[in-house]
């Protein structure tokens, strides 16, 4: 995952240059400006910087009478672009279309436009850039031509398309463009850039990632204009800006920065909130065999692993292929909440439900620990707490030490998550640590299952944690959560709770790749009742890993009365459970808002 720099005309524009300056002139004339531009993306956190050359080929400059400083202004762009970088950042030379979009060029000026593609490339190739990022291009033809010189000169070519800002996103248009430049032998990464804001580009990225194999990058402009004090000024926030570049990850691409109105501000916040991501960090590998001994201690001591079935009711149950029910509440927010929370699990355990799940800072939020939550359950209720556990906010370290002492307490079965970045939650400026994923988190619990720690070393007896993961039914990259799904079963997973389903579609074209597995593991299916419209579009447009078809969200639309609503989402819930019960290993229903009895309606006669 690549970060690139914002918008180098806002900066410029900032600073008092009005737009009737060539801006790619400024390399030459105020090199200094440039240059300080270029370090404060570097200090904001960009791992690529665009060089000051958007502009500067022979045609362009010709308005500006500065046709024949094509080559020094070229050169002195990548060498400013060089001096911020340093060791460390690549650089990445700016080039954009020679004719804009209500232009039609004759003949004559396409061959001229070739003639100052090869010229402008030329230089850029001959000063050691590392790419080249073709930008703003609204004419595939322009785009290919400059894509086919590029590569002449033998660089590594971004390709990156500017959509119609009117056009509805997400549709044809964009899946053509990014079959064209797949196939396109000169394109080696497809980008989209400018044009819309970032909300407006979700969809389209949704499209180009799934129609491509080649890495995508993505840079929306900050949102639209306003006009302040006769500027013309894009006020979203990098707050905005940032919450959309994690979506753009979440989606698959491999390079996020930003285009008109973006700054150092944008990138900074998008920087530190990307490489905190689950999908993104470098994770600590855990061995999967302990370390041998000194011969001093002679052989390992053989262990006796405790068999799936005799870990917990819960394992003992799926382990007979008895369907398991599983109702989702979150911890209290704090011990005073604590009475409240347990009247709701007795509720569950007269019904006749297997487990409560406990979800471990959902959305980062700050709840009470989900350990402690599950201690206290064992103390008042007789009903099997699941704990989940997430990588998000402890080191290697402290995650074994939790897992030890949750074993030595009691705890049986848990579930075993990546976790959602902090900025998503109420507490922004938190570091999320992820020094494991959920695959090295259930190697980890694998190890311990079978006698030693992290390092390798003897721990003595081994625990007996039933150990569950998560899986993703809906996932844009169906390949790619294939692979971490075999390879969570590969690390010693024992069974799966799905995200919430309302593609019953979708989950059986999972179950059927999950189950090709040479061993399978029971997968529970999530299922959660809506309590109104707006619930159901929050969870379509908000929730990592949720999808809720267009056919639902009509359903909910025509329920405007509160209760309708919620009667509503349960008979959905529960003709969605009807429609897979043969297929799944059990039901984890959410209960939205702590609201138990809406659970226990969606499960009826399951239970």
């Amino acid at each position: 995952m690549l970060i690139f720099d914002g918008a180098m005309g806002t900066m410029i524009y900032q600073r008092g240059v009005f737009v009737n300056v060539c801006y790619d002139d400024l390399s030459l004339t105020q090199p200094q400006l440039i240059l300080g531009i270029h370090k404060e993306y570097v200090e904001a956190g960009a791992d690529v910087i665009e060089t000051n050359t958007f502009g500067a080929n022979r045609i362009k400059l010709a308005a500006y009478g500065l046709a024949e400083r094509v080559t020094e202004m070229n050169r002195a762009a990548v060498r400013l672009a060089r001096e911020a970088a340093g060791s460390s950042v690549y650089v990445a030379a700016s080039v954009g279309p020679c004719f804009s979009p209500e232009q039609q060029p004759t003949t004559a000026q396409l061959a001229d436009m070739e003639l100052a593609f090869d010229e402008q490339l030329s230089i850029l190739a001959s000063e050691g850039i590392d790419l080249v990022v073709l930008e703003t291009f609204s004419d595939l033809t322009q785009l290919q031509v400059a894509a086919r010189l590029a590569r002449k000169h033998h660089l590594l070519v971004l390709a990156s398309y500017m959509l119609d800002p009117a056009a509805e996103a997400g549709g044809q248009p964009e899946r053509d463009m990014a079959r064209l430049l797949q196939s396109d032998p000169n394109v080696d990464i497809v980008g989209l850039n400018c044009g819309r804001g970032p909300a407006d580009l979700l969809g389209s990225v949704r499209t180009v990632v799934g129609a491509t194999s080649k890495p995508v990058v993505v840079m929306p402009n900050a949102g639209g204009p306003s006009e302040v004090g006769g500027r013309m000024l894009y006020l979203n926030s990098p707050e905005y800006f940032t919450e959309y570049c994690k979506r753009y990850v979440e989606l698959g691409v491999r390079g996020v920065g930003g285009c008109c109105g973006t700054t150092p501000a944008h990138i900074r916040m998008a920087a530190r909130a990307v490489r905190t991501m689950s999908g993104v960090k470098k994770f600590i590998n855990i061995s999967t065999a302990p370390v041998a001994e000194t011969v001093s201690k002679g052989p390992l001591t053989p262990v006796v692993m405790v068999p799936f079935a005799e870990k917990s009711p819960f394992a003992a149950k799926l382990a007979a292929g008895v369907k398991v029910t599983s109702i989702e509440l979150l911890p209290p927010q704090s011990g005073s909440g604590l009475k409240g929370f347990i009247e709701k699990c007795k509720i569950c355990e007269d019904a006749g439900i297997d487990a409560i799940n406990l979800p471990d800072g959902p959305r980062a939020s700050a709840r009470m620990s989900v350990m402690a939550t599950a201690f206290s359950m064992m103390q008042q209720v007789k009903i099997e707490p699941i704990p989940h556990y997430c990588c998000r906010d402890r080191n290697l370290i402290a995650m074994q030490s939790d897992l030890l002492g949750g074993c030595a307490l009691g705890l049986k079965t848990f579930l075993f998550i990546t976790g959602d970045p902090p900025k998503l939650g109420n507490y922004p400026d938190a570091t999320g640590v992820f020094d494991l994923d959920a695959i090295g988190l259930t190697q980890l619990a694998s190890n311990l299952n079978g006698g030693f720690d992290a390092g390798g070393q003897s721990i003595g007896k081994p625990t007996a944690m039933v150990i569950g993961v998560g899986a993703n039914p809906l996932s844009v990259e169906m390949d790619r959560e294939i692979m971490r799904f075999y390879a969570k079963i590969d690390a010693g997973a024992e069974y799966a709770i799905t995200q919430p389903v309302f593609d019953v579609d979708a989950l059986y074209r999972f179950l059927e790749r999950a189950d090709k597995h040479a061993h399978p593991i029971p997968i529970i299916v999530g299922i959660y009742p809506l309590l109104s419209f707006k619930n159901a579009e929050f969870m379509h447009n908000h929730v990592p890993g949720v999808s809720v078809p267009e056919f639902i969200l009509n359903r909910m639309s025509k329920r405007t009365d509160k209760e309708d609503a919620i009667k509503e989402g349960i008979e959905i819930a529960r003709e969605i459970r009807q429609q897979i019960g043969s297929a799944v290993a059990g039901f984890q229903v959410s209960a939205p808002l702590g609201r138990v009895n809406t659970a226990l309606a969606v499960l009826g006669d399951a239970i």
